[in-house]
């Protein structure tokens, strides 16, 4: 059966195999059906209104996670571009602003397929069986290996560092989402410090950092954001969306400035520069 998968906008993980259509149909397009992929809320006005449009090629299928649909096996390259993989599926925290838990549930391990970017729900939530499984495939991948779906860092444990430590990825993502947040990423930062110094002076070590959420302000969310510099870590600003995806201006330029990495990583290097005339 032939299958074109059809997304409303290009992203760094959107495919693009010549079945991996973004945005309306080409007039050689021919398929037995179309499967329309949205990932975020805001997005299905405009998925409804591609689907009208695909009508005409073949049988049209909304799904993805912004329809609340819960998510089954991954196969690599579908849906996701390639070297992306999904070894789990769900979330046991109930947190207010995630939608994760009501679609999918508690955490579910799946069959684990190839990949470098690991953009699991809650990875450390699975079984140290599963977790140790994912950690000997990532080892084997030729192109350096991500944690861009995030580590909860409350779960962030030595004998993760130690692992990360010899996968010496890329890049690893913690999540400052709440004050309670706080501590366990503290925690977590100095585990990757002592296993692995590197990923600090290197700006591996990210952390998403939550901003725009209705009590909210900007004052409080660039101190966050700066609490996270202090720690050596490159934050990265999400902006909060209701389902509607309506945001004020103003926040959408200040995510904009905070998800820059060439700005937070300048800001690092200046507090290092003060520290070390501080010390002397």
């Amino acid at each position: 059966m032939k299958i074109i998968r059809v997304f409303p906008r290009r992203t760094k993980a959107t495919p693009t195999d010549e079945l991996a259509v973004v945005g309306s149909p080409r007039f050689w397009d021919e398929a037995d059906e179309v499967h329309i992929s949205v990932t975020f809320s805001w997005n299905l006005e405009e998925a409804e209104r591609l689907a009208y449009q695909w009508e005409r090629v073949a049988p049209v299928k909304i799904g993805g996670p912004a329809t609340g649909m819960r998510g089954e096996e991954f196969e690599p390259g579908r849906y996701l571009a390639r070297g992306y993989t999904i070894t789990s599926r769900g979330c046991p925290n109930h947190c207010w602003f995630c939608d994760v838990w009501k679609r999918d549930g508690d955490v579910r391990e799946l069959p684990i397929r190839a990949g470098w970017n690991v953009l699991d729900d809650n990875l450390l939530a699975t079984s140290k069986e599963h977790q140790r499984a994912v950690f000997e495939m990532l080892e084997r991948q030729d192109c350096r290996v991500e944690f861009t779906g995030g580590l909860e860092a409350a779960r962030f444990t030595e004998w993760h560092a130690e692992r990360i430590l010899r996968l010496k990825p890329k890049q690893v993502f913690f999540a400052f989402d709440e004050a309670s947040d706080w501590e366990p990423l503290v925690d977590a930062v100095e585990r990757v410090r002592a296993a692995w110094p590197a990923a600090i002076s290197g700006h591996r070590l990210r952390c998403y950092v939550l901003v725009g959420y209705p009590t909210d302000t900007m004052p409080k969310a660039e101190s966050r954001l700066h609490s996270v510099i202090t720690l050596g870590v490159v934050p990265m600003a999400m902006l909060w969306r209701g389902r509607d995806g309506v945001v004020d201006p103003e926040w959408r330029r200040f995510q904009r400035l905070w998800a820059r990495p060439a700005v937070t990583v300048n800001q690092l290097n200046e507090r290092r520069q003060e520290c070390l005339r501080t010390l002397n």
